[in-house]
């Protein structure tokens, strides 16, 4: 039988959006304009914007003929109707609460169960749910398996929770731990999966203590389709299938609707407690809007309800995966140091051992980045020591756990030509690596400071790189 080793994208173009081609001159004068911050950096100079993949994705032809439906009501508007429906259909959680994006269900739900003294363990949590949980008083803290910890390590589902860590944390502090948080895929761990196995377990140590186990699932069909590939007795089941066995064992789940469900802006709370969806309604009423929009317009809401049913396709899901997987094979080819494996959205450089002449003190990681936009017009986002680390008293850097550079793929948006022009420039600025150096924090805010702080080199000059 025919096995072509061509990946073909399972859509057609039907719009196509010019992209910038800036002189290496013109994004230097980027850079220089906003402080070696790849965040301050308009997007007409970006040629391939890997920076992030939420709310970048192509909607479909079904997405936008839903969007002519839409009903714009205030009050109980038919699109929220339906996409609550989606949302019931994957989750079977009775409570559906609409809000503009994830970052504010987390805002929403830890402001009720955070607070002094409490404490929130996750596999990892990623930058705003930390900010969110930290900004209520409570500790975020991260039990990932050992092997979640370390770049070069293979391991099939090294976004798994420590259950033994979880165990231990919750027969000292149980009273402490409003909830357990599972991140799918784990976002800061690589975009690394969770197992079934490990859901399971995790859920079983949750009853003991009777914590609930809440699910970040913003990329969660990339999960399920890597639980598919990779976990014993899966690989006959769909991705729905999956999907829904892990929303049925958790308590609550809230999602970023901006990654896998197709959406440009949105999200949702979804819960099976009756009065904490109560409190958490009282809430949205006061930051996000009426309990059928939470933020969103009606025409939001329809994309998103289409969204989730089309992200869950199976030719969707090979395609999306195996072209995440090319880039990573080429890359490695290449001798790149790379977290492994492979994960679903996004492929993430190690930073230390790709510049292990710049102490981690100096980010690596921005260097990493600020070089793949200066060279290329490839714009990336550290996910390192300056996302997660923090200025220390005496000025100098408290390191993140690790440094990466996440290279995030938008969903239908880049062909196979875009990403061999990534590879390209990838492999250029390794083949320089040693002409790079490192970088100090000029200025930086109390919170999520890596959206907005400034840089400068430290004894280099970037813009010297040939």
């Amino acid at each position: 039988m025919f096995q072509p080793k061509t990946i073909i994208e399972p859509f057609r173009v039907k719009v196509v959006e010019p992209l910038p081609r800036r002189t290496r001159e013109q994004r230097a004068e980027a850079l220089v304009a906003a402080q070696w911050n790849l965040f301050s950096v308009p997007a007409r100079e970006v040629t391939i914007d890997l920076m992030t993949d939420s709310g970048t994705s192509a909607m479909s032809q079904e997405q936008w003929a839903a969007v002519f439906r839409a009903d714009e009501s205030y009050a109980g508007a038919n699109s929220f109707f339906r996409f609550r429906d989606a949302v019931q259909e994957l989750t079977n959680m009775p409570h559906v609460i609409p809000v503009h994006q994830g970052r504010a269900a987390e805002r929403i739900l830890f402001s009720v169960v955070g607070g002094e003294g409490q404490v929130i363990p996750a596999n990892t949590h990623f930058d705003t749910t930390r900010a969110n949980v930290e900004a209520s008083g409570a500790e975020a803290l991260d039990l990932v398996i050992e092997e979640g910890r370390c770049p070069s390590t293979e391991h099939p589902f090294k976004g798994n929770m420590d259950v033994a860590a979880l165990q231990k944390l919750l027969a000292e502090r149980s009273e402490q731990v409003p909830m357990v948080v599972l991140t799918v895929t784990n976002n800061s761990g690589g975009g690394q999966p969770v197992s079934l196995a490990n859901m399971r377990a995790v859920r079983e140590i949750c009853d003991q203590y009777q914590v609930p186990l809440f699910l970040d699932c913003a990329r969660f069909a990339e999960n399920a389709w890597l639980i598919h590939l990779r976990e014993e007795g899966q690989q006959q089941r769909s991705p729905k299938a999956i999907a829904q066995e892990m929303f049925r064992l958790a308590h609550g789940t809230w999602m970023s609707a901006k990654k896998d469900a197709f959406g440009n802006i949105g999200g949702f709370l979804a819960l099976h407690d009756d009065a904490l969806a109560s409190q958490c309604r009282n809430i949205l009423i006061l930051t996000e809007g009426f309990p059928t929009y939470g933020g969103l317009a009606g025409r939001d809401l329809e994309a998103l309800a289409v969204g989730l049913e089309e992200v869950l396709h199976e030719d969707y899901l090979q395609y999306r995966i195996q072209s995440t997987h090319y880039v990573w094979q080429h890359l490695d080819a290449a001798g790149v140091p790379l977290l492994r494996p492979a994960g679903g959205h996004a492929v993430y450089l190690d930073a230390r051992a790709f510049l292990p002449h710049v102490p981690v003190a100096e980010l690596p990681g921005q260097t990493v980045s600020i070089a793949l936009f200066l060279e290329g017009g490839v714009r990336a986002c550290e996910i390192g020591t300056v996302m997660f680390g923090h200025t220390r008293d005496d000025g100098l850097q408290e390191p993140g756990p690790m440094d990466l550079v996440r290279l995030a793929i938008p969903r239908r948006v880049y062909t196979q030509s875009h990403m061999d022009y990534v590879i390209e420039v990838v492999r250029y600025v390794f083949e320089r690596r040693q002409h790079l150096g490192g970088l100090r924090i000029l200025n930086e805010p109390p919170a999520l400071r890596h959206f907005t702080c400034g840089f400068e080199p430290l004894g280099w000059d970037p813009l010297a790189l040939t």
